[in-house]
């Protein structure tokens, strides 16, 4: 079905996100490409999601999976050619899918132009005014300018043999831009027309929240804004003045015309702070972290809901709802582990093992929660088959640079990034026709390929699309939220004439009156055709007229 024309489409779409390496394999090399997208967009179109957003494609050394750019307007040979990229746009389109892609800001690849160039310029030159290079401390210089730390451990800064340090909030391949520099700015202007131009609907701004540092780069209270703690107000995080940027980017998004998007990938707290960023005049959707930590409880899902849509509501916003991507723990796998409302940075072998049965009842119950919220939702690839993390990864496979530079003490992301099985009997899963795959698959991938799950009733692929069609069918992203009262660790809404229950009790509960529209598990739908709901379940029901 050709994309219809709804500049507010956003609103309340429900977007895939696709991690290249890990989606399709068409050449069997054993990485994901755009071919191998392109392939597989029937399952997306019957899955019935209105959006893709892909992670980066872009030229890359690779040294964070892309998310290091060398070249921001060309595709990376591992993934194809820039023809492979419109053909896969366009045939998105035809196919009634939008497209959003990844856009890097923060910091380029090491490998980059301008960075190279800044190496080669020396100490004080206009080349590295695009980056932070500083001096150091200590009576040589041999100290770094303060005590930042990177996100993937260690310190931020790496010094270079003429004695000038420079930022890198991440890995040390990837250099932080100063948004200080106009040239900076002028660069990702022509970066969002060009790839408005090719035809994509918007851009999934990476570390929305970092761009801007405090002035004089001061030091970090690590006691007050402890690493780890997902929404850190420190100095370089969340400063005021990164909301200039978003707001040139809408102006440049609104030249191209209408039904562009911006979507802001900011670990920020609290909601007001993060409702910042989608004022009128600047982003339209932000991630909903906090949703997505608030884990296995009823009383924080309830609070993380009510504050998200207080404050998104005051400025006009849709709230998003999120509960996978390929930085975190799948769901159906946190949710089973011994505290599931934890926030592990992995999950590995020598780690607590998830509870693989109860983690996927409660992730499909959540998905059924989530997925009848007012907004927007956004699912990661796999999580529609149920896929869980890879736990038990043997540290010589791992590819993910902040379990590196952690020493090993973090699992790290590998686990969820792990590539998807269409086939059970094929080499891979069919994920590449050589039988290659740059991350290992476990063995409950073949139970859980793509053609097995076809055809099954019961399944979570089948769940999820009919879940996805009755959202659409009852317009429940465009609906309102209206709690009903519960005990403490259930939680009732009506949203139109759909009401929907979830159990996160220990014990049954009964079910108010009205027809099952959708359990979350065959288990669930048929005791709530009994009138009762199971633990660790969720329902939606046809909800009276008054």
């Amino acid at each position: 079905m050709p994309q219809q024309l709804d500049t507010d489409w956003w609103r309340d779409a429900v977007v895939y996100q696709i991690y290249p390496r890990s989606f399709a394999d068409a050449d069997g090399d054993g990485i994901g490409d755009l071919p191998g997208m392109t392939a597989r967009l029937g399952h997306l179109a019957a899955l019935g999601v209105d959006a893709v957003w892909l992670s980066p494609f872009y030229v890359s050394p690779q040294a964070d999976a892309g998310y290091d750019v060398a070249d921001y307007t060309d595709v990376d040979p591992l993934f194809g050619t820039l023809d492979d990229a419109d053909r896969f746009i366009a045939a998105a389109h035809e196919a009634g899918i939008r497209v959003i892609v990844d856009l890097v800001a923060n910091h380029s690849s090491d490998r980059h132009l301008w960075f190279q160039a800044a190496l080669a310029a020396g100490p004080g030159s206009p080349e590295r005014a695009r980056y932070l290079f500083r001096t150091g401390r200590g009576p040589r210089g041999e100290l770094p300018p303060n005590n930042w730390l990177s996100v993937f451990g260690g310190s931020a800064w790496e010094r270079l043999e003429d004695g000038d340090w420079y930022l890198h909030l991440f890995d040390r391949a990837q250099p932080d831009l100063d948004w200080t520099n106009p040239e900076v700015a002028e660069l990702f202007d022509d970066v969002l027309r060009f790839w408005m131009a090719r035809g994509v609907d918007g851009f999934r701004i990476d570390v929305a929240h970092g761009f801007v540092k405090a002035e004089g780069l001061p030091d970090a209270d690590y006691d007050a804004h402890p690493m780890g703690s997902g929404f850190d107000r420190g100095p370089m995080w969340d400063q005021d003045a990164v909301h200039d940027i978003y707001r040139r980017w809408r102006r440049v998004l609104e030249e191209a015309g209408p039904g562009h998007i911006l979507v802001a990938e900011a670990w920020v707290g609290p909601a007001e702070r993060m409702a910042r960023y989608v004022r009128p005049d600047e982003m339209q959707q932000s991630f909903n972290f906090p949703y997505m930590m608030a884990g296995w409880s009823a009383p924080r899902l309830r609070g993380v809901i009510d504050e998200s849509l207080g404050a998104n509501d005051a400025v006009g916003a849709t709230t998003t709802w999120v509960l996978s991507n390929h930085d975190v723990v799948r769901h159906a796998s946190r949710l089973g582990l011994p505290d599931p409302t934890g926030w592990p940075n992995g999950v590995g072998p020598r780690d607590p093992q998830p509870d693989a049965a109860l983690g996927l009842r409660r992730a499909r119950a959540l998905t059924l929660l989530s997925l009848a919220l007012p907004g927007s939702a956004y699912l990661y690839q796999g999580e529609e088959l149920g896929l869980p993390e890879h736990t038990l990864l043997d540290d010589d496979a791992r590819r993910d640079p902040s379990f590196f530079r952690h020493d090993g003490a973090q699992a790290g992301r590998d686990g969820c990034r792990v590539p998807l099985p269409w086939a059970a009997a094929a080499p891979a899963y069919g994920f590449s026709p050589s039988g290659a795959s740059w991350l290992p698959q476990p063995e409950v991938f073949g139970d859980l390929a793509v053609d097995r799950q076809e055809g099954d009733p019961d399944s979570t692929l089948a769940f999820y699309r009919r879940a996805l069609t009755l959202r659409r069918e009852r317009r429940l992203g465009a609906g309102t939220l209206s709690w009903q009262p519960t005990g403490d660790e259930v939680l009732e809404f009506v949203n139109r004439r759909t009401r929907v229950v979830a159990n996160l009790s220990g014990s049954p509960i009964a079910l108010p009156d009205g027809a099952v529209l959708l359990a979350s598990g065959p288990d669930a739908a048929e005791a709530a055709a009994d009138g009762f709901l199971e633990p660790n379940a969720a329902v939606w029901l046809e909800a009276s007229a008054g």
